[in-house]
């Protein structure tokens, strides 16, 4: 159950795999999101203990942090993209869609063609993109792995709707939840609290950390610090910023907790972490 850290050689922030798919892989976890396009019959993909069956045509969703592992992949029978988990984390319609999304692992072709069809072409896109390597393909990339990311919600957030009943889902609760992470992201470098916010969305904080849990899969202070984390990085693009400014910048307090922190969601210290963005960027 090993962490593997999600390099992005050609496009910051996305990586597509074609080639050089290893057969079998050991389980694993990391910080990117792993979407994955079965081209194939025959492959076995595991995702926490659920291990699954596609056909071709079938797409596999492994979210942020999750253990999954390569049972067994038949030669050229997979296409995956990763992607920075910050793309979801940082939005506020998908940071509050979270629940809904982390349930949902498998999409059939069958029972999908349409939406299966969708998703199948922005991966081509995304690979075309790759290969042309044209002005701002990195823009272009984030915005059709958007474009994924809302059909997906939109589809989970339907089934969840119908197999557990409108009384079950509550839209007022999501727009609670929306409000605090927009809030969040707006003032993440301030020391704000979670009684803070609670107020400024109208709840109780004993309330408000509950449906805050049950929605985000993450509690206050974790969410926090993964927000000021992708700023930190952000800022880290910046040569001219010394790693303690980034630190301060984004909301931290000391450059011992920026540093812990940075080590825990990313998987290397900033320092290693900026020369990580050079080189990327150098071979873009």
């Amino acid at each position: 159950m090993d962490k593997e850290i999600i390099n992005y050689p050609q496009i910051n922030g996305i990586t597509l795999v074609e080639n050089n798919i290893p057969q079998v892989f050991p389980s694993h976890w990391h910080n990117a999101a792993e979407f994955v396009l079965v081209l194939k019959d025959g492959c076995r993909y595991k995702i926490g203990d659920t291990l699954y069956k596609p056909t071709a045509g079938d797409i596999l969703l492994v979210w942020p942090r999750e253990l999954h592992e390569l049972v067994k992949i038949p030669h050229e029978s997979i296409v995956f993209i990763q992607f920075s988990s910050h793309l979801i984390e940082n939005n506020t319609d998908l940071a509050s869609a979270t629940r809904f999304l982390n349930e949902c692992h498998f999409i059939s072709s069958k029972k999908n063609a349409e939406l299966t069809k969708k998703i199948r072409k922005n991966f081509e896109k995304i690979s075309d993109i790759y290969k042309k390597k044209n002005l701002f393909s990195e823009t272009k990339c984030k915005l059709l792995v958007y474009e994924i990311l809302v059909l997906i919600g939109e589809y989970a957030m339907k089934e969840f709707r119908q197999s557990l009943g409108e009384e079950h889902f509550s839209s007022r609760s999501w727009n609670y939840i929306r409000a605090a992470c927009s809030y969040i992201a707006e003032h993440s470098a301030e020391n704000i609290t979670q009684t803070e916010v609670a107020e400024k969305v109208g709840l109780s904080p004993f309330y408000f950390s509950k449906l805050f849990n049950e929605y985000t899969k993450m509690a206050f202070p974790s969410y926090l610090s993964s927000i000021r984390v992708q700023n930190a990085i952000n800022l880290l693009a910046d040569e001219n910023r010394s790693i303690t400014e980034c630190a301060y910048e984004s909301g931290f307090q000391s450059t011992t907790a920026f540093n812990k922190l940075f080590y825990e969601l990313t998987g290397c210290n900033p320092r290693d972490y900026r020369k990580l963005h050079r080189h990327s960027s150098n071979h873009a």
